[in-house]
């Protein structure tokens, strides 16, 4: 008897369970009607969003200098470095003689023998004061040269002989000024002189600067040399879409197989013209160099031509509001849905920021720490209540068995009418 019974209150139950699920479940604007169930869901986070752009370049030195060669007016005579060669400034690089030493040479004695043509006149006039301001009497009688005269541009006849020193005086201090003058000259002029006797023989061409003899053109075509910098950079060329988002200036990151430590530095130059000309048959790349920032230890040396993985940060925010990009809706505005502790789920429109990394930024909507639904389902309604699967992990046996026996037909209950 106690087994029918047993058997009677069972099937009772079950259905009494099963019309109750059908009655909440037909019954218009049931709450199980609009019941959610959530499968997956995340939180709002304190994060940094970082944008990028994503190419590939190569190890090249910073610069190349050109050195030329004018052999219309020089001689060339021999090279002084050989290609491979590291050199500083100031490293002499060829020897050559010119023919424009001669003109100068030249021109240089006709102006020494000018000058000391004007000194020996200067010293014959002297002379000729002197002669003159030995006879001068206080009623001179003595007759003077007509140069003197002239010069000294005071009337002999009318004069007293104290005037007339002191003017002979005063003009061999003029003249003897000229003389120290046009003796300086000549001097310098010495000097020039010597200078290209010592040039003569060859001259040399010396660097401007650091760096490595890239290549010499023995056949004297220009460039006659080619000198590359030691210091080196990374070089390579944007699509016309990560042209838009580029800028001199610009933090870089670059990985390469030929160096253990990950390469630092910024956008130093991009061409704003293409590498190649503008065709409507392929795409234009714009060429650009990036400047490596050197580290404080040693570190080894970058091998010319080695590829690198490069990364140029466009943009970059920290400590702002992030979620995944998948958790975004669309409906004129863009929108979430949060998960509040009454168990709803709520739209909230969002004021989105920087997009990258398969994140978004949020500069108005929901707090970090708030839940909120990922990929939402076009079932999904604004208020809806929710449901998520049982995290069977966290269920231990233990806990069920510290509840009385009221207690679990009374939590029975509430699952299955609560609404």
């Amino acid at each position: 008897m106690s087994g029918k019974w047993k058997i009677a209150a069972v099937s009772i139950a079950s259905i009494v369970l099963i019309t109750v699920n059908l009655y909440l479940i037909e019954k218009k604007e049931s709450k199980v009607e609009r019941t959610v169930f959530v499968e997956n869901w995340t939180k709002v986070k304190k994060d940094t969003i970082t944008d990028t752009i994503q190419t590939n370049g190569v190890i090249k030195p910073v610069e190349e200098y050109d050195i030329y060669f004018d052999a219309k007016k020089n001689d060339f005579k021999k090279f002084l470095v050989k290609e491979g060669d590291a050199i500083t400034a100031g490293s002499s690089l060829f020897e050559y003689t010119t023919t424009e030493l001669d003109a100068l040479k030249a021109d240089l004695e006709a102006e020494k023998t000018a000058a000391e043509g004007e000194m020996a006149g200067i010293e014959e006039y002297i002379g000729k004061l002197r002669s003159y301001q030995g006879t001068v009497t206080s009623e001179p009688e003595t007759a003077i040269d007509e140069s003197v005269e002239k010069n000294l541009n005071i009337d002999i006849t009318t004069s007293s002989s104290d005037l007339i020193k002191s003017n002979i005086e005063q003009e061999m201090y003029k003249q003897e000024l000229e003389k120290n003058r046009l003796n300086e000259k000549v001097k310098m002029l010495d000097a020039k002189l010597s200078s290209i006797e010592e040039q003569s023989s060859a001259i040399e061409t010396t660097s401007e600067a650091d760096g490595v003899v890239k290549n010499i053109n023995k056949n004297l075509n220009n460039p006659i040399i080619s000198i590359v910098s030691t210091n080196m950079a990374i070089e390579g060329d944007f699509s016309e879409e990560e042209m838009k988002k580029a800028e001199v200036g610009m933090t870089i990151k670059a990985s390469s197989s030929d160096s253990k430590k990950a390469l630092k530095g910024t956008i130093g130059r991009i061409h704003s013209y293409p590498a190649e000309e503008p065709s409507l048959k392929k795409d234009n790349r714009f060429p650009f160099q990036a400047l490596i920032k050197p580290e404080d230890e040693e570190t080894e040396p970058l091998l010319v031509g080695s590829k690198v993985n490069l990364t140029v940060i466009t943009n970059e925010k920290a400590g702002v509001s992030s979620i995944p990009i998948e958790a975004v809706q669309y409906q004129k505005q863009p929108y979430i849905y949060k998960l509040t502790n009454k168990g709803h789920v709520d739209k909230h429109y969002i004021t989105k920021g920087l997009k990258a990394e398969g994140k978004q930024e949020i500069i108005k909507g929901p707090s970090v720490g708030d839940v909120i639904l990922l990929e939402p389902n076009a079932a999904v309604k604004d208020h809806s209540y929710f449901i998520t699967p049982i995290q069977f992990e966290k269920v231990k046996a233990g806990t069920y068995k510290k509840f009385t026996s009221r207690e679990k037909v009374r939590y029975l209950l509430l699952g299955i009418l609560e609404k």
